[in-house]
């Protein structure tokens, strides 16, 4: 499996129109954070195929500067962002609680990164036909088990079944991406969650059709 400038950047164009009609589809504010994850993975993707044009050496500030936007979103975005989007939509008192606690504990584990981040700045390169994020403070087993819990456990203790769904997809692809991918783990992971965010369009779509009598 070879991923490319090409493959992020159509990866990026599709889930920018899913994105669009997704939040569109959004009922309430409430809803608005989980609705613009395909949005925000987009955007993503956009940057690392931007990334993927500055190899070899082609514009080395360019670079640093897109590694780091890039990796702000991998390592710091969606641990925050992915409990909190869940906690959003939530109701069952019980379930609110435990996303609480993992929306603090995904938050700290992502100032952390931000912290490791501004202290010893993440570098990318090309292996493998694969971009390597040189990021060793990631792989620290607390600070990765804490990440998976932010952004894929989370989604799991929703109460509605398209969003727990996504959780145990994400989660799923993570132990995949690790298993056969591990030195580019944040890479291949970040891309098969991206792709993996259509579900999110699913739960609105499937909410938003009428019902056959």
């Amino acid at each position: 499996m070879c991923f490319s400038a090409e493959a992020s950047f159509t990866a990026g164009a599709v889930l920018l129109v899913i994105g669009a009609v997704t939040v569109r589809q959004a009922r309430s504010r409430r809803e608005m954070p989980y609705a613009l994850i395909p949005l925000l993975f987009a955007l993503q993707q956009l940057l690392e195929g931007a990334l993927w044009l500055t190899f070899p050496d082609r514009a080395p500030a360019l670079n640093a500067w897109l590694t780091q936007g890039y990796s702000l979103f991998s390592h710091v975005l969606w641990p925050i962002y992915v409990p909190l989007a869940a906690l959003a939509m939530e109701d069952h008192p019980l379930r609110r609680r435990i996303l609480i606690a993992i929306a603090v504990a995904g938050s700290l584990v992502g100032l952390y990164l931000l912290a490791t981040m501004v202290r010893v700045p993440i570098v990318a390169r090309v292996t493998g036909h694969h971009i390597l994020y040189d990021s060793p403070h990631f792989y620290v087993l607390a600070t990765m088990a804490l990440y998976l819990i932010g952004t894929s456990v989370s989604l799991m203790f929703s109460s509605h079944r398209r969003v727990k769904v996504f959780g145990a997809a994400a989660f799923a692809s993570a132990v995949a991406a690790y298993a056969f991918y591990a030195t580019w783990f944040i890479s291949v992971w970040c891309f098969f969650a991206a792709l993996l965010s259509v579900i999110v369009a699913w739960h609105f779509r499937v909410r938003t059709q009428p019902s056959m009598a």
